[in-house]
């Protein structure tokens, strides 16, 4: 029964320039890969170390990356190791096989959202009527499924984000602030619903996972075992669980902790 690895991307494994955290003296920096590029500039990090790990893990284990990136946004990400069998979008919207979409998946998926929560449109426009120009930089609508927002996180008021909340919570949605986006997600759209998906499939017998985000708390959850970084939205409002480590490092070695976490699970599993 093979292990399987669940891990969110952004700020979990890879990380920007802006995320990187590298407080240490320059001299004792670590050397970085890119593994993301954008309109020809390098837009995402890991460390080299990170790298060669998850090769490694590649090798041991079924690695999913688990992502609430759109598709598009995903297949810029170049890493280090085998190509995933299998790989989750739109924070659970869409079930990669082989780089395809699972078709079936994704119109359950639908009709689930059609059934449980407000529709996506009436989201979509309670956000650009709330949301103000001063601090709004872009509004952004994620493969049809959920909604997004760039700010200017400096400006942006607490209280209005407390509020979006409770009015979509009211609806059945969620919503998750992450660095200089804030995210408004069906509360049935998860990430651990797909994962469970790969497990049936896979007869996986053990699940570990990562995240550092309030969307990644419900993966968490679903794991056998999972670690979130000192960073990230779940850091920041002490969330914990009984079967997930609270790692202290934050930043880009962070991630590199993450994978040397998930290989010696792996290996301890297979031992």
């Amino acid at each position: 029964m093979p292990v399987l690895v669940a891990s969110d991307l952004d700020r979990t494994l890879i990380y920007s320039s802006a995320a990187l955290a590298l407080t240490m003296p320059d001299a004792r920096a670590p050397r970085l890969l890119c593994v993301e590029v954008h309109e020809s500039r390098p837009l995402s990090y890991m460390t080299e170390t990170a790298a060669q790990l998850l090769t490694d893990l590649g090798d041991a284990a079924l690695f999913v990356p688990t992502t609430t990136r759109t598709r598009k946004q995903y297949q810029r990400i170049n890493l280090p190791g085998p190509p995933p069998k299998y790989a989750i979008c739109a924070n659970g919207g869409h079930l990669l096989v082989d780089g395809v979409t699972d078709a079936d998946w994704h119109a359950g998926v639908q009709a689930r959202l059609a059934a449980e929560c407000a529709p996506l449109a009436e989201v979509a426009e309670h956000l650009l009527r709330s949301a103000d120009p001063a601090w709004v930089r872009k509004h952004r609508i994620a493969e049809d499924l959920f909604a997004y927002l760039v700010v200017e996180r400096e400006l942006l008021p607490e209280e209005w984000v407390k509020e979006l909340a409770v009015w979509a919570e009211n609806r059945g949605w969620t919503v998750s602030l992450q660095g200089r986006k804030i995210y408004a997600v069906p509360q049935p759209l998860t990430k651990s619903a797909a994962v469970r998906e790969i497990a049936r499939r896979t007869g996986a017998g053990l699940t570990l996972a990562a995240g550092d985000s309030l969307l990644d708390a419900d993966l968490l959850l679903a794991a056998d075992r999972g670690w979130r970084p000192g960073h990230g939205e779940l850091a920041d409002t002490g969330w914990t669980a009984p079967e997930v480590a609270a790692l202290p490092e934050r930043g880009v070695l962070a991630g590199e902790r993450i994978v040397r976490e998930f290989l010696r699970a792996t290996r301890t599993a297979a031992a």
